[in-house]
């Protein structure tokens, strides 16, 4: 129970980015104790992040969603006419994290942590072809960031990728396949080793997109539903979304009528 206390005290006083390390504590997170000793036993069960991923499919009406975003790119005063649905979704995921922040725990070393920011992963496109590269992106949001902030992160980020401004996620990756594998496989198992026991350095774990609150993917413009994800035993990524096509389906209301929905 002391625990407990301690652990709830700690959290709630704290944002994200403003909290004093103490002994045990990592670059991106601190370490926390379960109120249940068999959360603290289960890590040790289960040391590979693969080994408890759980899975499921979530069907949403975006019916509401989708005239929203019509509305919001229609309207000036909104500044947002690029507005996405991914962008929503993204902005509702920030809302989420910071109201329940154990979502945003990882485990590493066997030992549980609370991380101390917010960031979400993702791959795109450089342009809308087969044969166009892709960028991958690790955008940080405050926890009290709006949709308004978290469309502006969003747009500054892809636009820089479209415009093919360096980004120093792809670079590091570049220059790390550019070695010869033996050195790729040190690099890879020094990055394991530094996460089990102290944790990645700060420059590292900004540049890592496998480092991160969580990873998400829409392909639902190549015309597939949402895939059932891995997540990745490299790093600290807790949580991955795929979002798919969207479908039409009959549904009945409340009053036996039959009605068509997005």
């Amino acid at each position: 129970m002391a625990k407990k206390k301690k652990e709830l005290k700690r959290i709630k006083g704290k944002k994200f980015f403003n909290y004093k390390r103490r002994r045990g504590d990592r670059t991106d997170g601190w370490r926390v104790h379960a109120s249940d000793p068999t959360f603290d036993l289960i890590p040790h069960i289960m040391p590979m992040r693969c080994d408890s991923q759980v899975f499921f499919e979530e069907e949403l009406n975006t019916s509401a969603l989708d005239e929203f975003v019509r509305r919001v790119r229609r309207d000036p005063s909104y500044e947002m006419p690029e507005l996405s649905r991914l962008a929503v979704v993204m902005a509702a995921c920030v809302r989420a994290f910071s109201r329940y922040p154990r979502i945003n725990r990882f485990v590493a070393g066997n030992k549980i942590y609370a991380r101390n920011h917010f960031s979400i992963s993702l791959t795109i496109k450089q342009s809308m072809s087969i044969d166009s590269d892709e960028a991958n992106l690790k955008l940080f949001f405050d926890p009290d960031y709006n949709l308004r902030q978290v469309y502006d992160v969003i747009k500054e980020q892809i636009d820089a990728s479209k415009n093919h401004v360096d980004n120093a996620t792809d670079n590091f990756v570049d220059n790390l396949t550019s070695v010869p594998q033996f050195l790729i496989r040190a690099v890879v198992n020094w990055v394991n080793r530094r996460d089990r026991h102290r944790g990645t350095p700060k420059w590292l774990h900004n540049l890592s997109p496998f480092h991160t609150s969580m990873y998400i993917t829409d392909i639902g413009s190549t015309g597939i539903g949402s895939v059932y994800h891995h997540i990745y035993n490299l790093g600290t990524t807790s949580v991955f979304i795929s979002i798919g096509r969207r479908d039409k389906k009959l549904i009945m209301d409340e009053n036996g009528d039959i009605k068509n929905i997005n």
